[in-house]
């Protein structure tokens, strides 16, 4: 690929994801807690425009959904940080369309952080890029999630969500989001979810629970049967989250009855989403949701990969 010219612009996709399974299994002395994930990316984009600048430095700006234009945004603190490990000076104007919805357990933020990575790495260092592992270490600097999106397919999610196992043979399903107007704090969530109450909740319910062996033998016929993804539906956060916004429960609900063949909460949400073996189902679905006004609603369809850079 040739390098860019400064006035050349070129835009960069960044998808949302969804966690078909959450397990918080530990945390570590540093405060991080360990898991097991699996999660999927969904063709619901962020679009992003780079461009090189004469002016050193980075310039942003955003439109859509309402984020920070400047280094509290991690697709800013990404460019910065490539600059700074890879030596390059050059200065980049960003150019940020938000179109996956803000602090929804749809992990935006990270993908838009990946973007820029692999856009950077691509576009600046076309002779000796940074090698796979240097860009997942600047990767996880940025945020737990920020590795997965640099596989770009779905994944099986271990330690901290660094430690990654591609899901090559993923079905193709269509998924319903529904995103409420609520607002839910990731950190108070996991706050939560060390109280002794929870603790005692999830002893009680751990021999009902799926071992990472049945997972894998699940994964592993998914092409044969796609409906067995439904048994991986499982997210330790969701209890926590719903006792405190009920509407979780209600749009579970609300999507089993229009036709999902399951439905689960995203990360630390509010997102939740209904899994649909075809679309015109999950299009049909959507106008019952739109009706029940519980949320924003999209239908979205899962992806296996994605391109990075469009000239």
């Amino acid at each position: 690929m040739p390098t860019v010219a400064f006035n050349q612009p070129f835009s960069v996709l960044a998808p949302a994801k969804l966690n078909l399974r959450l397990k918080i299994t530990g945390r570590r002395p540093d405060g991080y807690h360990e898991l097991v994930s699996i999660m999927a990316p969904v063709d619901l984009f962020d679009h992003i425009e780079l461009e090189f600048i004469e002016e050193p430095g980075i310039q942003m700006t955003c439109r859509g959904y309402s984020a920070p234009a400047n280094a509290e945004n991690l697709a800013w603190r990404a460019a910065q940080s490539f600059f700074s490990r890879s030596g390059r000076r050059k200065g980049l104007s960003i150019a940020l369309t938000k179109r996956i919805p803000v602090a929804a357990g749809l992990g935006g933020g990270s993908s838009d952080a990946a973007a820029v990575l692999m856009a950077l790495n691509e576009t600046l260092c076309t002779s000796q890029p940074l090698s796979p592992k240097r860009l997942a270490e600047l990767a996880l600097e940025l945020g737990a999630d920020v590795p997965f999106f640099l596989k770009r397919n779905p994944c099986m999610a271990h330690g901290i969500g660094e430690i990654l196992e591609p899901i090559q043979k993923w079905p193709s399903l269509s998924y319903i989001i529904v995103m409420p107007d609520i607002s839910v704090s990731t950190a108070a969530v996991y706050e939560a979810l060390d109280q002794p109450s929870f603790a005692v909740l999830k002893e009680d319910k751990r021999e009902f629970e799926l071992t990472t062996d049945d997972c894998y033998d699940i994964i592993r016929n998914l092409e044969k049967m796609p409906v067995e993804v439904c048994r991986l539906l499982e997210n330790d956060l969701e209890r926590i989250t719903a006792s405190r916004f009920p509407i979780i429960r209600e749009i579970k609900q609300s999507l089993t009855d229009a036709g999902a063949i399951g439905a689960l909460m995203s990360g630390s949400g509010p997102s939740v989403f209904g899994i649909f073996d075809s679309k015109p189902r999950a299009r049909h679905a959507k106008s019952v949701l739109d009706a029940a006004t519980l949320g924003r609603v999209f239908v979205v369809d899962g992806i296996n990969s994605w391109g990075v850079v469009k000239w």
